[in-house]
């Protein structure tokens, strides 16, 4: 329980970090923790954006520690992750109303070193698709 607790603040964390960052780059955020509402519950995307009238999907993956010390967080994205991505994608772009807009995949990969309280973001731009 106080593993999962640790986790969730670890993501809050980043995708408030994420947000942060995304906004200074000239990002609307239209929303976060998306949810498909119809249908069986597919996931989760953290971060819906937008940049020059295109829909950015964002996945923010944190990790805690030195950054030097810390296996890159990006690590954990994989193609099964990216395709449960891909399928929440399209939920929203129907539950929107908006399937003709352009759209594209980025993550984020945050490392926070508590002990600095500095977080190291690197964007990766159009993951796949």
């Amino acid at each position: 329980m106080a593993k999962f607790f640790v986790q969730s603040l670890v993501g809050s964390l980043g995708e408030e970090i994420g947000c942060r960052y995304l906004r200074e780059k000239g990002y609307k955020i239209l929303t976060t923790n998306y949810c498909n509402t119809l249908g069986r519950r597919l996931g989760e995307i953290d971060i819906v954006a937008e940049k020059k009238k295109e829909i950015v999907f964002v996945e923010v993956k944190t990790r805690l520690g030195k950054k030097e010390d810390v296996i890159v967080p990006e690590a954990n994205i994989t193609k099964a992750k990216l395709h449960k991505l891909e399928r929440i994608a399209s939920c929203y772009l129907r539950e929107k109303n908006c399937q003709t807009r352009t759209y594209y995949f980025d993550a984020l990969a945050i490392i926070y070193d508590a002990d600095i309280k500095k977080a190291f973001v690197r964007h990766l731009d159009h993951i796949f698709l």
